[in-house]
């Protein structure tokens, strides 16, 4: 195994069955790779518009999209990204029509990890850096609102955004699970802990704070649910 390969590399794993994907995520995670688990197509959509990975490692029978149209989603807005196919079919009409929609190898099941790893590596090998004015590698991105993670910056199509340590927490919180409901309690405990002992009117306090400074005179992100918590997702 070799581990002086870049190590910051973000691999997403899409697969619907739950073994398969703990496994497959923890053997790429061990060779020192960045890497999140998708069980279904539309959330492998979300967490790649929001996380924006370097490879995808997708299975192509999923129980909402075909995998073949979740490449085709986030190939639409990163054709960068590379692809590798998991595919319970092996007949070569299948293959090539997987490498026909823009997928970068496939490796048929059952399969090992050591071959799906060596596969990614030959991928991530071909993977061009981000250009000089796209999102650091290390930002979190949902549509035109981009977080980069080291700087703690925040910018709103190209528009810099003034966060407090509070908002940007919170903020970033929300996009890590785009389009996912989250409640008071749970953004309680994420960004402020149970030791904080707040109640729910601190979250209802920032939300508005984030509001006027990210969604102020732009199509809304930030959305409340009512009697169920608040959600991000791209403006259109």
């Amino acid at each position: 195994m070799d581990r002086t390969e870049q190590p910051t590399w973000r691999i997403l794993v899409v697969d619907d069955e739950p073994d398969l994907l703990d496994v497959v995520c923890g053997g790429l995670g061990y060779e020192g790779w960045d890497v999140r688990g998708a069980a279904t197509g539309r959330d492998a959509v979300d967490v790649a518009a929001a996380w924006r990975p370097h490879a995808v490692v997708l299975d192509m029978m999923l129980p909402d999209l075909d995998g073949m149209e979740v490449l085709r989603l986030i190939h639409r807005t990163q054709p960068e990204v590379r692809v590798l196919f998991l595919t319970a079919r092996d007949a070569v009409e299948d293959r090539i029509a997987g490498i026909a929609a823009g997928g970068d190898d496939y490796v048929t099941k059952p399969f090992s990890l050591a071959e799906v790893a060596v596969r990614l590596r030959g991928l991530l090998r071909r993977t061009a850096p981000a250009a000089p004015d796209g999102p650091p590698a290390h930002a979190l991105v949902l549509g035109d609102l981009v977080l980069d993670e080291q700087a703690r910056e925040v910018t709103r199509g190209g528009d810099p955004v003034d966060l407090s340590p509070t908002e940007y927490a919170l903020l970033a919180h929300l996009v890590r699970h785009p389009r996912q409901v989250l409640s008071k309690p749970q953004l309680l405990e994420a960004v402020w802990s149970y030791d904080f002992g707040g109640q729910a009117h601190v979250v209802e306090l920032y939300i508005s704070y984030l509001r006027k400074k990210i969604d102020a005179g732009r199509t809304p992100m930030i959305h409340t649910v009512r009697g169920a918590g608040y959600l991000i997702k791209a403006a259109p």
